[in-house]
């Protein structure tokens, strides 16, 4: 079923109850399809640990990169840097 907006205002409830029964509704302006209204669908609950076995994370994964500390800060030697301005 096509209805236009000013129809879809005043019969929304309406066509809530169609959709929630199956019906296609579709909301137009001017003729042209706008929306579709849909029966919400949850999502469902997300897995803790899903992925447990499937991915491999390498123990140095949190290690600095030389590389990249030069490219942020100039140096690669960005540990020794940050602690000494601590002590400042």
């Amino acid at each position: 079923m096509i209805v236009n907006i000013s129809e879809a205002k005043a019969n929304l409830s309406k066509l809530i109850y169609m959709a929630c029964h199956g019906e296609e509704i579709i909301i137009a302006k001017n003729n042209l399809p706008l929306v579709d209204l849909v029966v919400h669908k949850p999502k469902g609950k997300r897995t803790l640990g899903l992925l447990i076995g499937q991915i491999d994370i390498p123990d140095n994964f949190n290690d600095e990169d030389s590389e990249i500390a030069e490219m942020f800060y100039g140096h690669s030697d960005f540990m020794s840097v940050a602690c000494s301005v601590e002590r400042l």
